[in-house]
């Protein structure tokens, strides 16, 4: 085999799914779609998005010496239904890609192992990258050939379905790219239809503004009135247009079992309560304990006032007065809705 087969072979060997090749500057369209997107405000606060947008917008930018970039899908598809907890109010709602251990840290010893192996066997520079640094991965993963960016804008396989985190190794090495995938959406538009707060303008258009995963990772402060009711009990991430996609029916079981990890779906009541070193505690190694205490029990409190459940009314009132501003007004709100 020559080198870009066997290193797409050890991959495999390594855990991913599916490995392909692209050129640095195989998304030329990437610019002017990203300097709209911005400057429709589309982005919210996430403002590192509009930060050295000339690398974004062009990985050749971001290290001018690479010749080929390896994209690499790992997948993590549930065991379970992800939706079902839905159905129990009383429960938060957890993304299914932070069941577990945090992937940056997982698929980065796996990027880096590879890389290793790599040069050994060929020699060249490397860098690799895992959701770390402004590297267009979605575009490229379709450039490369992994999949194509389906009207949910996430990357979906005819293979693998729509379950997997992306990296990518930038090296110097002249590897044979793969033809782009092309789309297979047809007509569908289950994921669209599956919003909870329509945040799809059309299809491949996504407002982050009022997307749930957005509103629970991203957004700092009180979230507007008018999408907290459809939340439900979504305390961290959303995962209802990822469910919907039909061509999970080719999804490919989670190679590591880190990801399928002991998170689960809590009580809300033990969640409220929880004050900063017990948060920190509790979601040690998660993607969770990233937006802290504040954030994460604010979004707690919105699921309880969704929940219907007035024994947990006592819990809201008592943080009310809570010294963050929007914990205290997310608990106002709830204790109304309860009411």
């Amino acid at each position: 085999m020559d080198l870009k087969d066997r290193v797409v072979a050890h991959a495999l060997e390594e855990g991913f799914v599916m490995a392909r090749v692209c050129r640095p500057d195989a998304v030329p369209e990437m610019a002017a779609r990203l300097d709209a997107y911005v400057a429709a405000g589309y982005h919210g606060q996430m403002e590192w998005m509009a930060e050295r947008m000339h690398w974004r917008a062009d990985p050749s930018v971001l290290w001018p010496e690479a010749r080929s970039i390896l994209m690499l899908a790992e997948s993590y598809a549930p065991e379970h239904d992800p939706l079902a907890v839905l159905e129990r109010p009383n429960l938060g709602a957890v993304s299914v890609y932070a069941q577990g251990r945090d992937y940056h840290d997982i698929v980065k010893k796996r990027l880096k192992r590879l890389a290793r192996w790599l040069i050994e066997e060929a020699g060249g520079e490397l860098k690799v990258f895992v959701d770390t640094a402004p590297v267009p991965e979605k575009a490229l993963g379709q450039a490369s050939g992994l999949g194509w960016q389906g009207k949910h804008t996430n990357l979906v396989s005819r293979e693998w379905g729509n379950w997997a985190f992306l990296g990518s190794i930038f090296t110097t090495l002249d590897l044979e790219p793969d033809l782009p995938e092309v789309d297979h959406c047809g007509s569908c538009t289950s994921c669209l239809d599956a919003c909870p707060t329509k945040a799809f303008i059309a299809p491949y258009q996504l407002d982050p503004r009022r997307c749930i995963s957005y509103l629970t990772i991203e957004h700092k402060g009180p979230i507007a009135p008018d999408l907290r009711a459809a939340m439900g009990n979504r305390i961290y991430g959303c995962d209802d247009c990822l469910a919907a996609c039909p061509w999970n029916k080719f999804a490919v079981a989670a190679s590591d079992m880190r990801y399928l990890g002991a998170v689960g779906a809590p009580p809300l009541a033990e969640l409220a309560v929880l004050d900063d070193a017990e948060f920190r505690t509790r979601f040690s190694g998660s993607p969770v304990k990233r937006i802290g205490r504040n954030r994460f029990v604010r979004n707690v409190l919105y699921a309880i006032g969704n929940s219907n459940d007035v024994s947990l009314m006592s819990i809201a009132q008592g943080l009310a007065e809570d010294p963050d501003q929007a914990v205290a007004d997310a608990a106002r709100w709830a204790v109304a809705r309860l009411s």
